[in-house]
């Protein structure tokens, strides 16, 4: 019975969404300015964890300067969600003119080098999920490999993972991870590229790794660095930029293609450099309503 009401569900939703979808981006974004009004003014979802978040992170801004990122932010998210919304109907080359990535080339030596798997960590910063239209822009030579925890709800899981799968990259659950690793090693499989969204805040059993990050002390996922080290795989940083209302680019950033040669931490420590860097060129951007700095030591 609670299979059928999932599956029910789900079918509900991907009905709306798929509607939804069909439309242009331009009254998409006419309803997303509803949604504005709808989330921020007049049900004021995580208005406080927002707010928190930045007074934490930018306490030299006035009053009304927060407030007017406060605002961006929040139309920015409300554009998040209808363009998400339309992946289930874009087509593949709008897509890739909207989500773009300037140089996918630079995967290339790092195969032919050998290394079988690469590692690429981003944040939830523009529209993360847009740039499920990777696989494409690799002409064939690897797969992508989306790391992801699996939403409580099964219909919502299901509606996310037929989302970011369209285009033919893969979603493998966070705890399957290692696995999918020891199987791409193997001469029979394909190269891949393994994503990791990795801004978030880590469990409580996971408080590994401490450092500063937009002016406070946070704790900071190291579960990329960790693999990276035991499996010598080079890890790449995605630098995200909303360049206009529904376009983004993405420059992927080398970190290192030697990670047993770097001190313990550096990995970390570099990638969230530069996801604050990414950050702090435009605010607006990243995802504050994120309870990031739950958690103290």
């Amino acid at each position: 019975m609670k299979a059928f009401a999932n599956m029910l569900i789900y079918a509900l939703l991907y009905a709306v969404v798929r509607l939804h979808a069909l439309l242009p981006m331009a009254v998409l974004y006419v309803l997303s300015d509803v949604f504005y009004v709808l989330i921020y003014r007049l049900v004021g979802y995580r208005r406080r964890v927002v707010r928190s978040n930045l007074e934490g992170a930018f306490p030299h801004l006035s009053p009304d300067e927060r407030l007017r990122l406060e605002r961006r932010f929040y139309h920015h998210f409300s554009d998040y969600i209808v363009e998400t919304i339309k992946l289930a109907g874009i087509s593949h080359e709008e897509l890739l003119r909207r989500a773009h990535l300037r140089n996918p080339e630079m995967v290339r030596p790092l195969l032919e080098a050998g290394h079988k798997s690469l590692i690429l960590v981003m944040g939830h910063y523009g529209n993360w999920e847009w740039f499920t239209g990777f696989p494409s822009r690799f002409g064939g030579l690897l797969e992508v490999c989306q790391i992801y925890r699996p939403l409580d709800s099964p219909a919502f899981d299901r509606l996310f993972r037929h989302l970011r799968t369209r285009f033919g990259a893969r979603c493998v659950p966070k705890k399957d991870v290692v696995r999918e690793l020891i199987h791409t090693a193997r001469p029979t499989s394909p190269p891949a590229l393994f994503v990791f969204i990795a801004d978030q805040t880590p469990s409580r059993a996971n408080l590994h790794y401490w450092t500063q990050f937009l002016g406070r002390d946070t704790a900071v996922l190291n579960g990329p660095e960790r693999l990276a080290v035991k499996m010598n795989l080079p890890v790449i940083y995605a630098d995200v930029r909303c360049e206009s209302r529904g376009h983004y680019t993405v420059d992927f950033q080398l970190l290192t293609d030697t990670p047993r040669s770097k001190p313990e931490n550096w990995i970390t420590e570099e990638y969230t450099r530069r996801m604050e860097r990414t950050i702090l060129r435009d605010p607006a951007g990243w995802l504050w309503t994120h309870r990031r700095w739950k958690y103290s030591r």
